[in-house]
């Protein structure tokens, strides 16, 4: 089973193409989503992120995102600690989750792989890009309370899409919805040849 990893930045569409993969019948694990989930319910994370930003990163027993938010995305060093405690959990979620499935290949879409270091996990990685007004005009749109500096720290910790670029098995330029799909059913298809 070959392990692809779907990245881009804030606004850049990976979940819409990884929906088509899904559409395809590829099993997608996503990143994002699960590391919620296991924020919300691994007690070891819980004790951990606690241990880290305070009591306050929970309220009702429930992860207070906008406090963590507000700690994290202007300070690099705090951002680094949450996720050095945050994506080894998700790698083990993933690994469990990937043995349980029987397709040729299986997506991982996660945000940061390269500013992790995680780029050596997969067996080839997928990058999809967008220029970045149109990227800021999409998180603008789907969360109304983002304002243009906020979604502008996030991808201030990203890295650029040039570097991403050079480290990539495969680019989508994510503009126009007929296009993207042609490009995903292109990388489909030669997946499947190298299996």
């Amino acid at each position: 089973m070959i392990v692809v990893g779907l990245t881009g930045g804030i606004g850049s569409g990976k979940t819409t193409v990884a929906k088509m993969f899904q559409d395809l019948g590829v099993p997608v694990y996503n990143s994002d989503d699960r590391a919620k989930n296991l924020m919300q319910k691994s007690p070891e994370l819980i004790l951990e992120i606690k241990e880290l930003l305070g009591e306050d990163a929970y309220k009702n027993s429930r992860l207070d995102r906008g406090y963590v938010s507000k700690q994290v995305f202007n300070n690099k060093e705090l951002l680094a600690s949450l996720n050095a405690i945050v994506h080894p959990a998700v790698r083990k979620d993933f690994l469990e989750w990937s043995k349980e499935q029987s397709a040729d290949y299986v997506i991982q879409e996660a945000a940061i792989i390269f500013e992790i270091g995680s780029q050596d996990f997969y067996d080839c990685i997928i990058l999809v890009t967008a220029p970045k007004e149109t990227r800021i005009d999409r998180v603008m749109k789907r969360d109304t309370s983002s304002t243009f500096e906020s979604i502008e720290a996030r991808m201030k910790n990203q890295l650029s899409d040039d570097k991403k670029i050079e480290a990539s098995d495969y680019v989508i330029q994510n503009e126009k919805i007929e296009q993207t799909k042609v490009q995903v059913l292109d990388i489909h298809r030669d997946l499947l040849n190298k299996i």
